[in-house]
């Protein structure tokens, strides 16, 4: 009882102090009020243990929140929404959830170390939505048309993707290093980038492989079309727009455009001159019509790996295509495309992984008979995954079936390859007979 009153007491007493130094407050001249409420602040600040540490909310960019306020706000919001009884809830621009985060709090930062810190940036690496950018046709003459943007929103998983597990945990393992390879880039004198060239025939997941690379690093993609680009100097501002955290992907980069860089042989090279050292083949670096409105390859080359491309970091750079033997060497070597990953036919590794995305199955008896058809035959994980789909709602689950279909698609690619090589191996030795060779000596 007498603790009650004690409070109570103490209570009434704060209530009065307060109403008498607001009406004192009204008569002082407000310059001893400023002072008087700077010394208070100033002897609270040596008897409180904390350290106030305050965060611009915009920063340098006055119309852009700053990545450090985003993050230690995402970080106080999951260290202190469980004490909090007060709450804000709202729904941001490119977020694909409701984001629900504290006011003013204030929270013990003794003893934090970098997992802490880090705490704040995968909180907002798990609640932002990423975004599949691509690049619009030029407007209004040289004016390119800039990035634009929708979700991403592609399941693919290196769990879910066809491919043997020994080879994805190399490439994870890759991916991790570099993700956490600040420092490490910065020792040894390297921009914070990395180049993967993903190559092999259609249908066996390149394009997969990249959404799986950026579910598991939360990066942003960027989908760069060569063919909307209309110089050099949009191609260098293009990449200047695009954040860290982001994967740059060129498909097909053989396809879009002439990039190839092989020799013309049929031009005459001028006669070595007295004092010319340099015998070498030149590249035709620059179209033999340049009005301006092209990329070249040596504009691609800065591009990737010039002066331009340490602006920012943490950002990868991905080619794909099917003909990795038509690309310039200069275009593709160690350094600029750092990691040469072959996509190649469905093996039976790959297979189980799909058995177990399509049909849920880890065992069957028709597994033996799919190994050595695979062994024995080219088919893409596309091409095996659309034969281990169901028909029909009725056949959803009958895995032997969708096994069964597969087999004989199988066993149909098996005898189109042997009837291709065949008529193959004919056309060569009818070409050799024309050739005046007889058929006995023909091998």
């Amino acid at each position: 009882m007498a603790g009650a009153e004690s409070w109570a007491w103490l209570g009434s007493a704060l209530a009065s102090f307060i109403f008498l130094w607001s009406v004192v407050e009204r008569q002082l001249p407000a310059s001893l009020t400023h002072r008087l409420a700077a010394w208070a602040e100033r002897l609270f600040s040596h008897l409180s243990p904390y350290l106030e540490i305050t965060i611009s909310e915009h920063g340098a960019e006055r119309f852009n929140r700053s990545d450090i306020f985003l993050a230690a706000e995402a970080y106080l919001s999951a260290a202190c929404a469980r004490r909090a009884r007060k709450l804000k809830a709202e729904l941001r621009k490119g977020s694909k959830s409701l984001q629900v985060s504290v006011g003013r709090v204030t929270d013990d930062f003794g003893g934090a170390t970098s997992p802490r810190r880090s705490q704040g940036r995968g909180v907002t690496a798990r609640n932002r939505q990423r975004r599949l950018f691509t690049n619009g046709p030029g407007r209004g003459g040289s004016k390119g048309g800039g990035w634009s943007h929708v979700a991403f929103e592609h399941p693919a998983t290196f769990d879910t993707l066809a491919m043997d597990p020994g080879r994805k945990q190399e490439i994870v393992d890759d991916l991790e290093m570099f993700r956490d390879g600040k420092e490490y880039y910065a020792k040894v004198g390297k921009a914070w980038k990395r180049g993967y060239l993903l190559f092999g025939p259609p249908g066996t997941g390149k394009s997969t492989m990249i959404a799986a690379m950026a579910n598991y690093l939360g990066y942003d993609v960027y989908d760069l079309e060569l063919t909307a680009v209309t110089s050099n100097t949009e191609l260098r501002k293009l990449f200047i727009e695009t954040t860290g955290k982001s994967i740059i992907v060129i498909e097909d980069i053989d396809c879009s455009a002439d990039l190839s860089g092989k020799r013309d042989k049929a031009k005459k090279r001028p006669e070595k001159k007295p004092g010319d050292d340099d015998d070498r083949p030149k590249l035709p670096m620059e179209p033999e019509n340049d009005d301006g409105s092209k990329v070249t390859l040596s504009g691609l080359l800065n591009f990737i790996d010039g002066l331009w491309s340490a602006c920012g970091g943490e950002r990868i750079i991905v080619f794909t295509t099917n003909h990795k033997e038509e690309l310039d060497q200069a275009l593709i070597r160690r350094g600029r495309m750092d990691k040469h990953i072959e996509m190649s036919y469905c093996c039976f590794e790959a297979f189980k992984v799909l058995a177990k995305n399509y049909l849920d199955i880890t065992e069957h008896e028709l597994f033996g008979e799919i190994r050595c058809l695979l062994e024995e035959t080219e088919m893409s994980p596309a091409d095996v995954a659309e034969n281990l789909m169901p028909v029909s709602k009725k056949k959803m689950t009958d895995t032997s079936a969708c096994l069964a279909g597969l087999v004989e698609a199988l066993k149909k690619a098996k005898e189109e390859a042997a009837a291709k090589a065949k008529a193959k191996e004919e056309a060569e030795a009818a070409a050799e007979v024309g050739n005046g060779k007889e058929p006995d000596e023909i091998k």
